[in-house]
């Protein structure tokens, strides 16, 4: 995917919304301050705040920021609009003034709001509509560059590069992953010995930290598809639910749960690598693998990885095999599970990714700027955010206040995400973790029972009932 250097660029290392003194601050009755940060404002006021003067440009937090939450309130559409009858308006004054200089001066700002704006969110431009009214502002613009072609130079720079973004996302959800069905396979789950042609993940690597450093591999590959705007989903879908609508345009949020059934299908996979090995001592050291795997990745700073491998070893077939756990060594792992331990809102956790987050933005190697923070969590952290603070105050005006803290978060998750992979890539390693047979929830209880009888009337009886349904789906 190209990268968008523009998050580093527009927002530093932090979204405080502060006014750069640089930028010069344009405050009206609407917009409200405190300390010199924006903290509410009308919907108009805050695009009038977004679109440049001649002597005014928007501070870069805030054109995201804006961009970001405006989605909430106004479609993207509609706002261009709005900012397409702003900029004709200031134009109109400005050719009537017959002050030249002004007029370039305030046409390149324009253009640089729309290419922060096309290179941050390509993905608003992907209606028609909106692409044509972005097409009208330009046209408008380069009717003042009569003399000389770079404004028009610039704009189809920016037009092609917007294209290419929306094409490769477009490609990418043509070529959505393939959800991968349980095995139901009989002959697979119900086995009284292994089948010797069977592979399982020790023969295709048997080091723990090149596996966590192919799993690092496939979670950066797939953040790389997640944009601000899909995490933005998360809100405008939760308030359409709240106010009983149905929103079509807010509810795609497949990039989201692509990498949530990514976390899943991992666990499941780490499960059923574990139930399906036979000898209690292979198995002991299948257990103790991933143990070292979940380490590594926590080491790596691969948080997300870590967490469903935890998850996978606690499902219950697995957590149920107390002969296997006795001959392990739990030290590694309740070291593990005390990092993810959720008790106070997962305060361990919560320290540990601040200190990968602080090692990241001082680091002198990619290595070291790996942070993939666990996704189900940060979801959340999104979640509780908007649903303790509301949109608008009591004055009506929106709680822009609110939006800085989510615009910061999502920021932050951008900044990691485009950190470029450091470690090799090994095809026939992540061809495995990608394709390897996963066993349903049913199929890892049988394989459980199987490799370790049941203990009490309760686990003989639900093996009865799931080895018949088994049977019979066969």
């Amino acid at each position: 995917m190209p990268q968008t250097p523009i998050f580093s660029s527009m927002l530093g290392s932090s979204c405080s919304g502060q006014v750069q003194p640089d930028m010069g601050e344009r405050s009206g009755g609407d917009l409200v301050f405190q300390d010199g940060n924006l903290i509410s404002g009308s919907l108009e006021a805050l695009i009038e705040h977004l679109v440049p003067t001649v002597d005014y440009y928007p501070d870069r937090t805030y054109i995201f920021t804006f961009l970001l939450s405006s989605r909430i309130f106004i479609p993207p559409y509609d706002l261009l609009a709005k900012v397409g009858q702003i900029c004709t308006k200031q134009k109109q004054q400005l050719e009537a003034e017959t002050e030249k200089a002004k007029l370039k001066s305030f046409t390149a700002k324009i253009i640089q709001l729309l290419k922060e704006w096309t290179e941050a969110f390509p993905y608003d431009f992907q209606d028609e509509k909106v692409m044509k009214e972005l097409k009208e502002i330009t046209h408008r613009i380069t009717q003042c560059d009569e003399e000389n072609g770079t404004v028009k130079a610039t704009i189809t720079q920016m037009t092609q590069n917007l294209i290419l973004s929306l094409t490769t996302r477009n490609q990418f959800q043509e070529i959505r992953e393939k959800f991968r069905q349980p095995v139901t396979d009989k002959g697979t789950i119900l086995k009284s010995k292994p089948q010797a042609s069977q592979k399982d993940i020790l023969s295709v690597c048997c080091d723990p930290l090149i596996l966590a450093q192919q799993l690092t591999h496939i979670e950066l590959e797939r953040v790389s598809n997640i944009y601000p705007e899909d995490l933005m989903q998360i809100v405008s879908h939760m308030d359409s639910l709240d106010n009983h609508k149905c929103r079509g345009d807010v509810t795609k949020t497949y990039t989201l749960e692509a990498y949530d059934n990514w976390f899943n299908c991992l666990s499941m996979l780490v499960a059923t690598e574990i139930c399906r090995v036979v000898k209690k001592k292979q198995r002991t050291r299948m257990v103790e693998f991933f143990i070292d795997v979940a380490r590594e990745c926590f080491n790596i700073g691969n948080f997300n990885s870590m967490m469903a491998i935890i998850s996978g070893m606690n499902l219950s077939p697995v957590a149920r095999l107390k002969k296997t756990w006795s001959k392990v060594k739990t030290a590694k792992f309740d070291v593990l599970e005390h990092h993810m331990d959720p008790s106070s809102n997962f305060c361990n956790y919560r320290t540990a990714l601040q200190g990968a987050a602080q090692r990241s933005q001082t680091a002198n190697s990619s290595r070291e700027k790996i942070v993939i923070p666990v996704f189900n969590l940060f979801i959340k952290d999104i979640y509780f955010l908007h649903k303790i603070h509301t949109n608008r105050l009591p004055n009506g005006q929106i709680n822009f206040k609110k939006f800085w803290e989510i615009s910061r978060q999502i920021h932050d998750f951008m900044t990691w995400k485009q950190v470029e992979c450091p470690f090799d890539k090994d095809k026939k390693i992540q061809s495995y973790l990608l394709t390897a047979p996963i066993y349903s929830e049913e199929a890892l209880f049988v394989a459980s029972f199987e490799s370790e009888g049941p203990e009490n009337h309760m686990e003989k009886d639900s093996w009865k009932t799931l080895r018949t349904t088994l049977l019979n789906r066969a």
